[in-house]
């Protein structure tokens, strides 16, 4: 019916046929673009948490204070011997001298950090499992006995302000990753009902001529799939080489927490579905706006 009525190509006048001269496209271009942008913040966030916390979560650290080396020196020992007959721990090392020296020459400077300044001993435990609450007061009772001058510090508990602040950035990307799909939506609604306005004479003839609702929400959805299309190819050009720098840029910092946002195969396959979504959601919502505007009129 449609193809009696309009010829080849002429379908195509119900939306301009102007692609990158028109609007559309390149509203849709940047919306997306900024959502790839907060979709791979979003993603890099939640990795980086979760990759630290796994390797956190079963660590801890001994440290014992005490002026007297020699005192030192045996409630180290006291406690690493301790430490290596609980089932709880994995396994155990004691930190030289020269290696804390070492971790502090940085902060404090090399002539602040020499033989006379007493230094703590410090012991590394890795757990079999996480070290929950539970497992590190027990541990701590029983080291009293052996080492009254020890402290017990769970790594996941240092860290645990950065974790907060990173699972508030996540969610604060996931907002506006939503944000920017609600602006989207009334971009193409502002776009499918101004072409319907536009075009309301014809629309008329083609409903008295036959032509169905959903025959004529069809012809809109096809030149809004065509033109979110293009600005989803555009903003993905966009986005790419700003990712790709942003990784480098990361990469070159050494960082631990940074290196572990690091994207992976699942991550990468998620960000792809962002421009398919972005598309879908613009054909949806043109065909929900025709629809809807054609049960008001007709």
């Amino acid at each position: 019916m449609l193809g009696a009525l309009f010829p080849t190509g002429h379908d195509r006048r119900l939306i301009p046929q102007a692609r990158l001269t028109g609007p559309m496209p390149w509203v849709i271009a940047v919306m997306l673009f900024l959502t790839l942008l907060a979709a791979a913040a979003a993603l890099a966030l939640g990795s980086a948490a979760r990759q630290v916390n796994a390797d956190l979560a079963g660590r801890a650290t001994v440290q014992i204070v005490n002026a007297d080396a020699e005192a030192r020196q045996k409630q180290a020992l006291a406690a690493e011997a301790l430490l290596r007959s609980d089932r709880a721990i994995a396994g155990v090392t004691q930190v030289s001298e020269a290696e804390v020296r070492a971790l502090l020459t940085p902060w404090l400077g090399s002539g602040a950090v020499n033989r006379d300044i007493p230094l703590p001993a410090l012991i590394d435990v890795d757990f079999r499992a996480e070290a929950d609450g539970a497992t590190l007061t027990r541990l701590r009772r029983a080291m009293r006995s052996v080492a009254p001058d020890a402290r017990i510090d769970a790594h996941g508990q240092w860290l645990k302000p950065v974790f907060d602040l990173i699972g508030t950035l996540r969610w604060l990307a996931i907002a506006l990753v939503a944000l920017l799909a609600l602006a989207t939506t009334a971009s193409v609604m502002l776009s499918a009902r101004s072409s319907f306005a536009a075009h309301s004479e014809t629309i008329d003839i083609m409903h008295l001529l036959g032509s169905t609702h959903q025959q004529i929400a069809r012809l809109f959805q096809r030149r809004i799939a065509l033109d979110a299309a293009m600005g989803a190819l555009i903003g993905c050009l966009l986005a790419a080489p700003v990712l790709w720098m942003l990784g480098r840029a990361a990469a070159r910092l050494d960082s631990g927490l940074i290196s572990a946002g690091s994207f992976g195969p699942i991550d990468w396959l998620q960000l792809a579905t962002v421009p398919i979504a972005g598309i879908a959601l613009a054909v949806f919502t043109a065909r929900v706006t025709v629809l809807g505007a054609l049960r008001k009129k007709l």
